[in-house]
């Protein structure tokens, strides 16, 4: 119970690292708690499994900026950049690239989706040392702060419009240099002679032992999982009635949908329709590593996150853009391998014993996530589409969502990630999703 509110059963649609909070959220308030995932909370079937693992309050820059439409071409022919896109998946990726260009082609859009991140993800490294402690697991976060690596002073200036409204938002930060930056991380090739050191930064040092840890603790509070997938849901007058399951149909009062780059579809039952696609990522990891990180590090030429994860040293990056039935294209991985090489002269890259992960990051073209209840359907709560920040931003999106299926108007303005900022609904269809939906 909360207060004077009458306990809900709430179905959380989703068992990746926003699921799993808002489980702990609702179970936490006293509700009874559902989770519906197939497969094992904190598995590499979730986008957060390979997270970069950064906990930064500096990840406010979306990736649609005024004049990134020049870049383009480059996009398409570059194999080796940290963004591509695939040709053959172009003309269906078209209407989300629009969007995407014209989401940040003015200075105002570019300002006013950061400060709405800033919003989300402006407190998650003491939302996150707070959530680890609580579930017991204080080990799985730490704040060393985070460095970010630059070749020389200038091309730090050359990304003055990103780190001058990170200012403007009240980030602090100390610059290093030379001898200064060895120091602090003696690994660097010394081709690195610029830093910036976010000291509020911090890292979560097992993104998929954390999200099991997180629904385990939902647990002890009552939360119970069903193993299935959603696949649509039973309305009865305009309400929630159940989840239809592969389990069969979940009775309950409330759903939240946190299912990755599968809750557009989900969405879609209900006559929501929201853009998303997967910005394919990749992870290396090296096991037994001959050189470690005392913190961790972004060296801006590779736009790779390079962080020690569970006593290996993990490599996150690239977007791919291309189809989510695609197989994975590992010339990704061997991207960041080289980028490795590059970064760290003293690291060995060996033949054997390196481990390679591709998932889904849920995105949307503007870079904000949809957390809002359903416009025509009572009783269900968008909170996916998160693309960069899932990790980040989960600990205020679980709130968020907690509050929304509660009735109550949520902390942190939710205008900005409303759904009808996109398409206006269709018809409600309470057909089974697709088979092309698991494409997009």
């Amino acid at each position: 119970m909360n207060g004077d509110r009458p306990a809900l059963h709430v179905a959380v649609i989703g068992g990746g690292i926003i699921g799993a909070c808002t489980a702990l959220e609702l179970a936490g308030r006293g509700h009874r708690v559902t989770l519906v995932e197939p497969g094992t909370p904190g598995g590499p079937q979730s986008a957060s499994y390979g997270n970069g693992a950064f906990l930064s309050p500096a990840s406010v820059i979306p990736m649609s900026f005024p004049g990134i439409w020049r870049k383009v071409p480059g996009f398409l022919l570059d194999r080796d950049g940290p963004l591509s896109i695939a040709p053959r998946a172009l003309p269906r990726l078209a209407p989300w690239l629009l969007r995407f260009l014209l989401a940040g082609a003015t200075q105002d859009r570019f300002r006013r989706t950061a400060g709405a991140i800033h919003a989300l993800i402006h407190d998650a490294p003491a939302r996150h040392l707070a959530l680890a402690a609580r579930i017991g697991r204080p080990d799985l976060v730490s704040q060393d702060g985070l460095l970010y690596a630059f070749p020389d002073r200038a091309a730090f200036a050359a990304e003055a419009m990103s780190w001058d409204l990170r200012r403007e938002l009240g980030l602090h930060w100390e610059e290093v240099e030379g001898e200064a930056l060895r120091a602090l991380e003696p690994g660097l090739s010394p081709r690195y002679r610029f830093g910036v050191l976010l000291g509020a930064g911090a890292q979560c040092h097992d993104p998929g032992a954390y999200v099991a840890a997180i629904v385990a603790q939902a647990g002890t509070l009552g939360a119970r999982r069903l193993a299935a997938e959603a696949t649509g849901f039973a309305l009865s007058g305009g309400r929630l009635a159940a989840v239809e399951t592969t389990a069969g149909p979940l009775a309950c009062d409330r759903a939240v949908i946190a299912a990755g780059i599968r809750s557009a579809a989900l969405a879609r039952r209900l006559g929501e329709t929201v853009p998303l696609e997967s910005e394919r990522g990749y992870h290396v990891e090296i096991e037994a590593p001959s050189l470690r990180l005392a913190r961790p590090v972004m060296p801006s030429d590779g736009k790779m996150a390079n962080t020690m994860v569970a006593g290996r040293f993990r490599a996150s990056g690239q977007v791919e853009l291309s189809s989510t039935a695609a197989p994975p294209n590992w010339h990704r991985a061997e991207v960041l391998l080289r980028h490795l090489a590059r970064t760290y002269p003293g690291l060995e890259i060996p033949a054997a014993g390196i481990r390679r992960w591709q998932g889904h990051r849920p995105s949307t073209p503007d870079g904000l996530p949809v957390i809002a209840a359903a416009r025509r359907v009572e009783g269900v709560v968008h909170a996916f589409g998160h693309g960069h920040i899932g990790l980040n931003a989960a600990p205020a999106t679980a709130e968020m969502a907690a509050d929304l299926a509660e009735g109550r108007p949520p902390r942190i303005d939710p205008a900005p990630y409303r759904a009808a900022r996109f398409r206006p609904w269709r018809p409600v269809s309470l057909a089974p999703p697709e088979a092309a939906d698991d494409r997009r």
